[in-house]
């Protein structure tokens, strides 16, 4: 999630602490409507590079002109006020000084960031404290239990002493058991209570976070926190339940009446033990979702045939615990048989014990050489349903049994992955992908295995952030706010009945109309762009050097007034394998700009130098040699993309813009055209 949108969910608070971060040099109104733009730029860079920075002052501006393109559709005219007045106060203010701009961008987002560290450290705090005070609470009880003992010995002791007897001895113990009971009860509220932030709350946030860490967004690293508090308060409990027993010893040596052990102690016993089993109950979870090693980002895709792993996790970690949870694997456990679906047997050892991890003391069981094989029925197809194979959801269950005579605890435990999609071949992997992210990103239920028979539409806020993560999740950028802004645009273009709603559906996403033969799905094609990234880009994305998504029409505009050598690398929109397209201005009587074509896989492979290459060393009065050779024999343009991006010795990193003019530019450029 977006650091502005965390920060709009924080407590009134937090709020004003984020509120006295921005005044009139730079309103709060910016950071609200450019705020995905500005958390995708590095500032502390940019601070401390004037050239740099005056880029990206103007290209601010140009976000406002944007913003007023908006609001004036919208016919806001009290908003598009605002924008022109705010443009010209701060052309008034860092036209001049565009670092300092950068410099209070950069300071703000670090206090950003350090109040959302509080508000988190906090809230976590908090659950902390009520685990403290069910302890102190346990505790207290136990203390009180100790002092019944010693009055249960006083009695003893002093029966034959009237004078004792008729005293304070009996009527202080009367007391005291009083207060154990209403200890009891007030405990009670608080178990309650604490259970409910656990399973209610904590447990469904974390699998919800498991979720988007799945689809390439942040990691979940909260899994040893939960256990954490799971073991504080299963111990509390037994505690509870022990210190229940040890109080109906004492009621058989003193009672009273109205003795609020006597009248509720069936009550307190039941409600602890139900209590510990709901607990324990929601104790099983899946920490590391079915996988294949073959495609470790790629999670719930799996492939018949090939193994893949799961593992698990017991979330109270308690050594009378430790190997006494057998748990089996299960595929498509009480599944509604659905006509013309798949069925899948799991091949492999299917059951596995738990036991604790000496690396971190965790009770897990971890399934490595699972394997699902199809189920073939003679004479007929296997799939005849109304889905797709790529938008059949499975799912893949586990099961266990915790039996404790001596706590009298026999509970049956079971935990879920998410739904996962079974191919047949690699080539339905980037489909099942596009269904495992369409789920994920849409709905919190483990068990709605039918949800490609109406799947919903997704907002563009929803999907942009999704195919951000897709990036940063195999590279080291995601998608800043002018690449997905060309992203939407594009989607649109392709399916313009999309503009007014808003809304995209999973047909427009991962589908294509048979009537129109050329046309192929918009993951598909960022799929490709994926894969030409990683086998043969991924040093220049990682370092910017790529602007990527820049219709045409752009960039016609971006290099009209640039000077010869200028060049910029963007993805092809007509490859449906990924393509880079290489265009640049050459010294030429028309200032026509020259554009050599989309280059593949093929093309690229051919590519003598290698993407993690470090800049050539080889002589300055060697470079146009090179070039000159690579033209002769006729080698992919990727040679010279190589040639320009790691000679360049004045490289402007960045995908908002891409002036480049450096010798080598202009020498290679030169080349070309004689």
């Amino acid at each position: 999630m977006a650091q502005w949108c965390q920060l709009q969910m924080l407590d009134c608070k937090y709020l004003e602490q984020v509120d006295q971060l921005y005044d009139d040099s730079f309103p709060m109104d910016i950071r609200q409507y450019l705020s995905r733009w500005i958390e995708s730029i590095d500032w502390d860079t940019v601070a401390f590079q004037d050239s740099l920075a005056t880029v990206r002052f103007h290209d601010l501006l140009a976000q406002l002109d944007d913003q007023h393109s908006r609001f004036a559709l919208e016919n806001n005219f009290l908003l598009q006020h605002n924008i022109r007045k705010i443009k010209r106060n701060l052309q008034d203010r860092f036209q001049e000084d565009p670092v300092s701009m950068a410099m209070i961008i950069s300071r703000n987002l670090k206090e950003e960031q350090k109040i959302l560290a509080t508000a988190k450290s906090i809230e976590k705090q908090k659950l902390d404290n009520k685990v403290k005070e069910l302890r102190e609470r346990v505790q207290n009880i136990k203390n009180l239990e100790d002092l019944q003992d010693e009055y249960d010995f006083k009695v003893n002791t002093l029966k034959n002493r009237e004078n004792e007897m008729n005293g304070m001895t009996p009527k202080e113990l009367e007391k005291e058991k009083m207060m154990v009971g209403r200890m009891c009860f007030d405990l009670k509220a608080k178990r309650q209570a604490l259970l409910s932030d656990l399973i209610s709350e904590e447990l469904p946030e974390w699998k919800q976070r498991q979720q988007i860490a799945c689809i390439g967004g942040p990691p979940n690293a909260c899994v040893d926190q939960l256990q954490n508090w799971f073991t504080a308060v299963a111990e509390s409990l037994q505690q509870v339940r022990q210190h229940l027993k040890k109080l109906q010893e004492l009621e058989q040596k003193f009672t009273y009446d109205s003795d609020p052990i006597t009248q509720k102690k069936a009550y307190l016993e039941a409600r602890a033990l139900e209590l510990l089993k709901n607990l324990l109950s929601n104790s099983l979870v899946v920490e590391r979702q079915p996988c294949m090693p073959t495609h470790p980002q790629r999670p719930l895709v799996l492939k018949t045939g090939v193994q893949f792993t799961v593992k698990l996790r017991f979330l109270v970690k308690l050594q009378e615990f430790n190997y006494q949870l057998k748990v089996k694997a299960v595929f498509d456990k009480d599944v509604t048989e659905k006509k013309g679906f798949r069925k899948f047997n799991i091949l492999g050892t299917n059951t596995k014990v738990m036991n604790m991890e000496e690396s971190n003391g965790s009770l897990a069981a971890e399934f490595r050489h699972l394997q699902l094989k199809e189920q073939k029925v003679a004479g007929n197809r296997t799939n005849e349903g109304p889905l797709i194979v790529t938008e059949e959801l499975h799912s893949l269950s586990f099961e266990s049994e915790l039996q404790l005579n001596q706590s009298g605890l026999d509970i049956k435990l079971e935990a879920m992955s998410l739904p996962v999609v079974v191919i047949s071949n690699v080539c339905q992997l980037p489909s099942g992908w596009a269904s495992i992210l369409w789920y994920n990103m849409l709905t919190t239920e483990p068990k709605n295995l039918k949800f490609f028979l109406s799947p919903p539409a997704a907002k563009w806020s929803q999907l942009s952030e999704v195919l951000s993560w897709q990036f940063s999740s195999v590279t080291k950028r995601g998608l800043n706010e002018e690449q997905l802004n060309m992203l939407h645009h594009h989607h649109h273009n392709t399916s313009p009945s999309l503009c007014n709603t808003g809304q995209i559906p999973w047909t427009k996403f991962c589908k294509v109309e048979f009537a129109n033969e050329k046309a192929f799905p918009f993951w598909l094609w960022i799929e490709g762009i994926l894969d030409v990234i990683k086998r043969h880009l991924l040093s220049l994305w990682n370092d910017g050097s790529i602007m990527g998504f820049i219709s045409k029409e752009r960039e016609k505009a971006l290099l009209s007034d640039k000077c010869p050598g200028t060049f910029l690398l963007r993805f092809s929109e007509s490859s449906r394998e990924g393509a880079i397209t290489f265009t640049w201005i050459e010294h030429d009587v028309f200032g026509e700009h020259r554009r050599r074509g989309e280059f593949t896989h093929t093309p690229l492979n051919a590519v003598p130098h290698r993407t993690d290459t470090p800049l050539m060393s080889e002589p300055r009065n060697k470079q146009t040699t090179d070039v000159n050779e690579c033209k002769n024999k006729a080698v992919s343009v990727s040679v010279m993309i190589f040639s320009l991006c790691f000679q360049a010795n004045n490289l402007i990193t960045g995908f908002g813009e891409f002036d480049i003019q450096v010798d080598a530019a202009l020498n290679c450029c030169s080349t070309l055209s004689s």
